[in-house]
């Protein structure tokens, strides 16, 4: 129940105020305080023009210019790191290609000497080895032909031993190298 006369008596008095303003009517659009509000108008938008114009605006457009200059200054050298950049990147590559050209003639330099030692070895060892087989077949063609003189003399003395146990007998072993030559001989012939 209080809360409707509270509502009731808020909506009389707000009925009031609003009946009040109709009679009396808005000052603003009243003839009579125009000249003051133009007055106060100008008074208040002039103040407000030259704290703008003298202490805002000022302020704003030194902190414009100090970040366009910030901005510059930092494309400059942004372009300037650029610039010694690509310089250092071209240096780079330069130092690159010359340590690679540099390791490819050492290289091939170093892959040339190892081949001149290793054919000057080859050859060396080719020698030796020449020389062994012409001392082995040295040996072998005296080995050849002091083979049948060799051969005659163990053949000899085995015929002449064998002879002496079939036959009891000690043979001349002229005789028997004599039959052994001629023996030799018709096998060769042959």
């Amino acid at each position: 129940m209080k809360k409707i006369i509270i509502h009731l008596y808020a909506l009389f008095s707000f009925n009031q105020i609003a009946i009040s303003a109709e009679t009396e009517g808005m000052p603003q659009l009243n003839p009579e305080f125009w000249f003051s509000q133009i007055f106060w108008l100008t008074i208040s938008f002039g103040i407000l023009f030259i704290v703008l114009s003298k202490f805002i605006l000022p302020k704003i457009r030194n902190n414009l210019e100090s970040r366009k200059s910030q901005i510059m200054d930092n494309i400059e050298i942004a372009d300037d790191q650029k610039i010694k950049g690509e310089k250092n990147l071209k240096e780079y590559d330069k130092i690159i290609f010359d340590a690679k050209d540099s390791a490819k003639k050492t290289f091939n330099l170093a892959k040339e000497k190892i081949q001149l030692e290793l054919s000057k070895e080859r050859e060396k060892i080719e020698n030796e080895l020449n020389s062994k087989i012409k001392d082995a077949e040295n040996e072998i063609n005296d080995l050849i032909k002091s083979a049948p003189e060799k051969i005659n003399l163990i053949a000899v003395d085995t015929a002449g031993e064998i002879i002496q146990k079939l036959i009891g007998v000690e043979v001349n072993k002229s005789n028997v190298s004599a039959i052994v030559n001629d023996q030799i001989k018709t096998t060769r012939d042959k």
